[in-house]
C-alpha cells in the first residue's frame, strides 16, 4: 500500500511533464516542472540512489520556476552511463552535457542535494555554467569523518560484501527491504509518525530503482571518496548552502569550514532536521532558495 504523500496536494498545482534525452550515448529521463517559458531555470541534482521523487517536496514549494529534475544515469529511470564509470568525473561530464544539450535560457540556478551536491560541485568548478548555486545537505567532509562515521564503516563493508557475492545475491543484497529500512529509520529526524511512515515508504519504493550492482557499487565509492570542498575554491558562483543541525554525514561546524572556501557563499542551517531535509523540511528549504534568489546580484 502507497502511503500518500504529505506534499501532493500543492505538488499538483504545478504542471508536471517527462521527458527522454540522449545524453553521452545513454537516455536520461527527467522531469519538467512549472512554466517552461519562466525566466529562471532551476536544475536539480538528487542525491545517492534516490531518483527524481526525492526532491519533488521541494519541488512542491516552488511555484513561478522552470525545474528540471533529472533522474542521475543508471538510477530511476534514466541508463547507465556507456563507456564512462559512475564516479565523480562521469557524473560531472554527464551534468555538463546535460545542461548543454538541454540549452535552457534565462536565469541558470543549480541545485545538489546530498551526492548531487559534490556531482554538481564537480561540475560547476569545471566549467559548467550558473548563474546561482544551492547546496541542500552539501557533503561538506568525508563521510567516514561524519558524527556518524562508524555507521558509514559499515555501510562500506555492507557495498563491499554486496561487491563480492555472486550476482544474483549481491543485488538482493543491495535491495534488501530491511537494509534499506534500518538506513531510513537512522536518517529521519522528525517526531511526526506519520511523516516517518511516509519517508520510509519513499525509500522502500525508490531507494532501490537502480539498473544493476556495478552502478551502485561505483556512485557508493565516490560518495564517501569525494566532497564539496575539493571543489568549493574553483565556484565563483553565487552559492547558498543550506545545512542540517542534525546532519549524521556532515557536522555544521563543517559546513562553516566549506562556506569559507567559497569565494561567495552564504550558509543557513535548518534547525532540528539531519540529511532529509528535502522530505522533512522541504518548505524551509525553498523559503530560503527564494530569499537567496530574490536578492539584487552586486554589479
Amino acid at each position: 500500500m502507497i502511503v500518500p504523500s504529505p506534499y501532493d496536494e500543492s505538488l499538483a498545482r504545478i504542471p508536471t511533464r517527462s521527458h527522454t534525452l540522449s545524453v553521452l550515448g545513454s537516455r536520461t529521463r527527467y522531469w519538467e516542472y512549472g512554466d517552461p517559458a519562466a525566466p529562471t531555470t532551476i536544475l536539480m541534482v538528487h542525491g545517492f540512489r534516490g531518483d527524481h521523487h526525492g526532491l519533488e517536496p521541494v519541488v512542491a514549494q516552488l511555484s513561478g520556476f522552470r525545474i528540471i529534475s533529472p533522474d542521475l544515469p543508471g538510477f530511476g529511470e534514466s541508463e547507465p552511463l556507456h563507456g564512462l564509470r559512475h564516479d565523480i568525473a562521469g557524473y560531472a561530464r554527464w551534468l555538463r552535457d546535460f545542461l548543454g544539450a538541454l540549452a535552457p535560457t534565462g536565469r541558470i540556478v543549480i541545485l545538489g542535494h546530498s551526492f548531487g551536491s559534490i556531482v554538481a560541485a564537480a561540475a560547476l568548478a569545471d566549467g559548467l555554467p550558473a548563474d546561482d548555486v544551492v547546496l541542500v545537505n552539501p557533503i561538506a567532509s568525508p563521510a567516514l569523518s561524519g558524527p556518524r562515521g562508524i555507521l558509514t564503516r559499515l555501510a562500506v563493508f555492507y557495498y563491499w560484501a554486496a561487491a563480492r557475492l555472486p550476482e544474483r545475491l549481491g543485488f538482493a543484497l543491495l535491495r534488501n527491504r530491511m537494509i534499506v529500512r534500518v538506513m531510513s529509520v537512522t536518517m529521519a529526524k522528525t517526531q511526526s509518525r506519520e511523516l516517518r511512515r511516509w519517508i520510509h515508504d519513499q525509500h522502500d519504493r525508490f531507494f532501490s530503482a537502480f539498473a544493476d550492482r556495478r552502478v551502485v557499487l561505483e556512485a557508493f565509492t565516490a560518495s564517501v571518496s569525494s566532497d564539496v570542498s575539493e571543489f568549493a575554491a574553483k565556484i565563483p558562483e553565487r552559492t547558498l548552502l543550506i545545512a542540517a543541525e542534525k546532519d549524521d554525514i556532515t557536522p555544521v561546524a563543517a559546513q562553516h569550514r566549506l562556506q569559507k572556501l567559497f569565494p561567495e557563499a552564504t550558509l543557513h542551517v535548518i534547525p532540528n532536521v539531519g540529511h532529509l531535509i528535502h522530505y522533512e523540511m522541504p518548505a524551509e528549504a525553498a523559503e530560503e532558495l527564494r530569499s537567496f534568489l530574490s536578492e539584487v546580484k552586486p554589479a
